[in-house]
């Protein structure tokens, strides 16, 4: 019976495991494998360098700006969304038409796939037609015109928001459900107890959405690191830099340099850092302190 059962089960597993197989794990093996090769991509003869290109990349102040980078969009990005989320979240929970219309509008920037978002919004910053700039004109707030993209702070503020704008409503939808997972009682215990207000939620709501904090902590760390598109088409990496991120500097170095081995060779640490930032996400929340024991 369970010989049969598991046969039945890697019967309807396996289109999907070939599938994962052919194009995410192959593809990793033959990145890891061309990393320890000088190749520019446009001839079969490869030159095997072992562990140069690694060294380049450690060497590579670049490398070292764009992961800081994408660490301060986790904490501010990342940090900014949460929260924003959590509250949006708390405020619509209700089961009313207007809590279930405002769920459904702030979801809508996350349908819309990320090169859409970052066309929308360097139309909205552009200097010259764009929405902000204009607005800010309309309201006598002339003073505060300037090209948001062509300033370091500006253009990283500039993916902040625009991140913000994409990912809210994929959170806000998650800490709904996880509210509605909060047992009746416990919230009927709470006020009969006399817990309201922001007793009620740090008290009671907060501590129970452990295991849906950990979940969206863990995504936003995995969406930041894998972010490209929307930092590409909304300042390239720039100004200066200052908005440059590890993918976007992959990009560069494999399609304007030609430097196919040193693109798979930041690939690589990319993967392994995006690993290490998860699981470090997955220790710090290892524990669950309504329940008392490790998860």
């Amino acid at each position: 019976m369970r010989r049969s059962r598991a046969g039945f089960a890697l019967a309807f597993l396996s289109p999907a495991l070939i599938l994962y197989g052919v194009f995410v794990l192959w593809p990793l093996v033959q990145s890891v494998q061309l990393s320890f090769y000088r190749w520019r991509g446009v001839s079969v003869r490869r030159k095997f360098v072992g562990f140069d290109n690694f060294r380049e990349a450690f060497q590579d102040s670049i490398v070292g700006q764009s992961w800081l980078h994408a660490a301060s969009l986790v904490f501010i990005a990342g940090a900014v969304t949460i929260a924003l989320a959590l509250l949006i979240a708390h405020l619509v929970e209700g089961q009313s038409r207007v809590a279930d219309l405002a769920r459904r509008v702030m979801l809508i920037p996350h349908v819309i796939s990320l090169v859409a978002v970052g066309l929308i919004w360097s139309f909205l910053l552009n200097p010259t037609f764009g929405l902000v700039n204009a607005t800010l004109k309309a309201v006598n707030l002339g003073g505060l015109v300037q090209p948001w993209l062509a300033k370091p702070v500006p253009a990283f503020l500039a993916v902040v928001a625009a991140f913000v704008w994409y990912a809210i409503g994929f959170f806000i939808l998650l800490f709904t459900a996880g509210m509605r997972q909060i047992p009746e009682e416990v919230r009927e215990a709470s006020g009969l107890d006399g817990a309201s207000g922001w007793r009620a939620f740090s008290r009671i709501t907060w501590p129970l959405l452990w295991s849906v904090k950990r979940i969206a902590v863990t995504y936003v760390v995995i969406w930041i690191l894998n972010l490209f598109s929307l930092v590409k088409l909304l300042t390239e990496g720039g100004p200066d830099r200052a908005t440059e991120l590890p993918l976007t500097y992959l990009y560069e170095q494999m399609m304007g340099n030609g430097k196919f081995g040193y693109a798979s060779a930041l690939a690589v640490i990319n993967i392994i850092l995006a690993f290490a930032a998860s699981g470090f996400v997955l220790w710090i929340f290892r524990r669950d302190p309504t329940s008392g024991r490790a998860k």
